[in-house]
């Protein structure tokens, strides 16, 4: 069982910090860009589109690996009276938080850019990928304690 759980925590771990770094580089990164104009829509919402996927997928692989790892380390006393378990759950609300966020500010984004347009799109999109960046981090520094 050992080897099972330590790949799982490995799975997790990589999705995380992948996850979260994708989510900044298009909010710091990508976006930036875009508001100035340096970037045509058709590239750009071709990026967007794999940002999705790999937000999706990332998102339900943090679910279920988290989900294990929680129900084979916590139990529902621990979880809600410790304060190792508010962090584990603290983590399942950002998770949520970050997951919207990335869906309502790509959304944004794509609708404008099936549009042809590229700056205001950017710029209605920049507040939500800013914040789902932010909770990112939150949710690696959270990650970081419970090591």
């Amino acid at each position: 069982m050992a080897t099972i759980d330590t790949a799982i925590n490995a799975t997790h771990l990589l999705f995380a910090g992948l996850w979260a770094g994708s989510v900044l580089f298009v909010a710091r990164g990508l976006l930036p860009a875009a508001r100035d104009g340096d970037i045509d829509a058709a590239p750009l919402r071709s990026l967007i589109g794999r940002f999705r996927t790999w937000s999706r997928v990332s998102s339900l692989a943090l679910f279920l690996t988290g989900g294990h790892l929680a129900g084979t380390q916590y139990t529902a006393e621990s979880l809600l009276g410790t304060s190792r378990g508010y962090l584990v759950v603290t983590m399942v609300v950002l998770w949520f938080v970050m997951t919207g966020l990335i869906e309502v500010g790509s959304g944004r984004l794509v609708d404008g850019l099936d549009e042809r347009k590229v700056r205001e799109p950017a710029r209605a999109a920049t507040p939500f990928l800013t914040a789902a960046a932010v909770a990112g981090v939150g949710l690696l520094v959270i990650g970081g304690v419970l090591l």
